[in-house]
């Protein structure tokens, strides 16, 4: 077989892969808050949900970065992460109570959060190996957040929240599936050693790098987490807030495609200073925002709050972490995007949202912003 017909297939499937990981995360961010809420679930309990997971996460995220760095074998990884995942579900799928729930809910992010990290690194890799962007890549992951937004949001609306659970363990099923026909990027790396991993992350740089990073993330939870059910209050239905998860997804492509060849022309830290005022304008505006229109309108800026974050970030990642340690890099950036910024965005934006209501969450999120603006601002003169 070919070289240019292996390359073609091996971009298919991760293609495919980007696509079924963000289907699930739609689900995952947009549709599983509405399911809890229909149980009966106080904001507070969904937000206590939204924040243990990502807590235990943060083991799972370097304990397995770790061992892929040492193994070298991504595919298997993914494999195993996606068949504890769909465990997880099944057992969801009969439980009530809220503490039960929670627990199982706790188990399934314990295998689910290292699932975008190994995938953007598997990703990462094979863009290099193959002289390709990574936002090529990438951009299948905005379209199957897309399509998957609006599709789900119909189904859910026609037959209910109860069939939410159902629809992603066929996502996972799929994704479980596809996974075994990953290629092998690891085998040609340099030996991984813990020393090494040590001394790259208490450099000066990288821990500015992961503290500001970690100030944006939780500006970003904080819209991720709460806008469904802040929708959900103002009178929206599941196809309205899949629009908004379509808005802000759709917006994303262009974006993509942008960075992929233009975005090597400017330097990382002027562009998250970028994405991080944007972050603050767009959290001020959902804090006024008292229609579902205009949340949908706002999504609209994810393409220059999240995108430009969080394709520069990786990238600026890679100028600090060498290839031998990819793996390990992505889950200490994991640790920070997803679980200590889930962790403080899901408890403190759920203690606010019953204490002071809406609006104040909103403009917690943008003081974080605000921060993470005049941080990689100063970091940016201080470098110079």
């Amino acid at each position: 077989m070919s070289n240019s017909l292996i390359m073609r297939g091996q971009l298919f499937v991760l293609r495919l892969l980007q696509f079924a990981n963000y289907a699930a995360m739609v689900l995952l961010v947009t549709y599983f808050p509405l399911y809890f809420e229909s149980l009966g679930f106080s904001k507070l309990q969904i937000g206590a949900i939204y924040s243990v997971g990502p807590f235990l996460s943060i083991v799972s995220n370097l304990v397995v970065g770790i061992v892929s760095d040492r193994m070298k074998n991504l595919p298997r990884i993914l494999n195993l992460l996606y068949l504890m995942q769909i465990l997880a579900l099944a057992l969801l799928l009969p439980q009530r109570e809220f503490v039960i729930m929670a627990a199982i809910m706790a188990l399934f992010y314990l295998f689910q959060t290292p699932n975008n990290t190994m995938l953007d690194s598997v990703s990462l890799l094979a863009a290099e190996r193959m002289k390709i962007s990574f936002p090529s890549i990438r951009m299948f992951g905005s379209l199957g957040y897309a399509v998957c937004a609006v599709v789900f949001g119909q189904i859910l609306k026609a037959f209910g929240s109860n069939l939410t659970v159902w629809l992603l363990l066929g996502v996972l099923f799929v994704s479980f599936v596809v996974s075994f026909f990953v290629g092998d990027y690891q085998a040609t790396l340099r030996k991984f050693e813990f020393r090494g991993l040590w001394q790259l992350l208490r450099r000066k740089d990288t821990l500015v790098f992961f503290g500001l990073i970690l100030v944006i993330s939780v500006a970003h939870r904080t819209n991720e987490g709460f806008l469904s059910v802040a929708m959900r209050e103002i009178g929206a239905d599941e196809s309205v807030i899949g629009y908004a998860a379509l808005a802000s997804a759709v917006s994303e492509i262009p974006m993509f495609f942008l960075l992929s060849r233009y975005g090597h022309r400017f330097r990382e830290y002027p562009l998250l200073a970028i994405a991080s005022a944007f972050y603050v304008v767009r959290l001020l505006l959902l804090s006024q925002a008292d229609e579902p229109w205009m949340m949908v309108a706002l999504q609209m800026m994810h393409c220059v709050t999240f995108a430009i974050f969080y394709i520069t970030a990786l990238r600026g990642l890679q100028s600090l972490i060498p290839d031998e340690y990819r793996s390990s890099g992505q889950a200490v950036f994991a640790v920070v995007w997803a679980g200590l910024a889930g962790v403080i965005a899901g408890t403190l934006g759920g203690w606010m949202y019953d204490s002071f209501g809406l609006s104040r969450v909103f403009q917690t999120g943008a003081v974080f912003a605000l921060i993470g603006t005049i941080g990689f601002l100063a970091a940016h003169l201080r470098r110079r």
